[in-house]
């Protein structure tokens, strides 16, 4: 497979769907040497995203290979016990600690998504981002509100508190916004879309088109109320 893979195979779909169906050790090992292929094929679509997302944003991960989930299911703790997931999936992460934010791409037949932000903010920096929300919404809004985020994302995703967090009013103006826990930006695909040649593309644009969200955390998150670096 050349490295300047652009889509997703439409096998790699195929064994996917395999897998639900045959979700066993057995299954597995028997078709083992289709998975590597797959994988392969998965390393080489990460390598060619990578080497574009380079261009506009200073990515930590060394390689595609790195960029991979493991297909092999935690079982210890999970009522669920099939051994593998039924989804190939990877991750981007930004470079130094002043570069907020992450990469996600998730690939599973009927399932295929593109994903960023903020999954699992810490109890001090999801304070920092409300504090700075409801001190002046505008910056935040303007940037959910541009034609570009709204074409791409739609609406700012992630769960949300159903009450008022503690600290702020229920009457605040940005209140929606505050009662966030994350912070998500999601795109989603179909089957055939992630096939297409032009994929590879697409999917350096939505993760570009993540940029303005990501670049005003950084500065929530990384600086303090004078623009000094914390």
């Amino acid at each position: 497979m050349a490295k300047n893979q652009k889509s997703i195979s439409a096998s790699g779909l195929d064994f996917l769907k395999l897998l639900k169906d045959n979700n066993n050790r057995e299954w597995f090992g028997e078709h083992k040497e289709i998975y590597l292929e797959e994988l392969q094929k998965l390393t080489d679509f990460a390598d060619a995203l990578l080497e574009l997302m380079q261009s506009h944003d200073l990515i930590e991960t060394p390689s595609g290979k790195k960029v991979l989930h493991r297909i092999y299911r935690d079982t210890r703790f999970s009522k669920e016990k099939i051994p593998y997931k039924i989804n190939f999936s990877g991750s981007f992460t930004r470079a130094t600690r002043a570069l907020r934010g992450g990469y996600y791409f998730h690939i599973e037949p009927g399932n295929c998504f593109l994903a960023g932000g903020f999954y699992g903010p810490n109890a001090e920096d999801l304070k920092l981002i409300r504090e700075d929300i409801s001190f002046d919404p505008n910056p935040i809004t303007a940037i959910l509100n541009a034609a570009d985020f709204v074409e791409t994302f739609g609406t700012l995703q992630g769960e949300k508190l159903k009450t008022t967090p503690k600290g702020f009013s229920a009457d605040d103006p940005a209140i929606e916004l505050l009662r966030h826990k994350q912070f998500l930006l999601i795109r989603n695909f179909s089957d055939q879309q992630v096939m297409q040649q032009d994929f590879l593309t697409e999917a350096n644009r939505t993760f570009k088109s993540m940029r303005p969200f990501f670049d005003y955390m950084s500065m929530v998150l990384s600086t303090d109320g004078d623009g000094v670096t914390i």
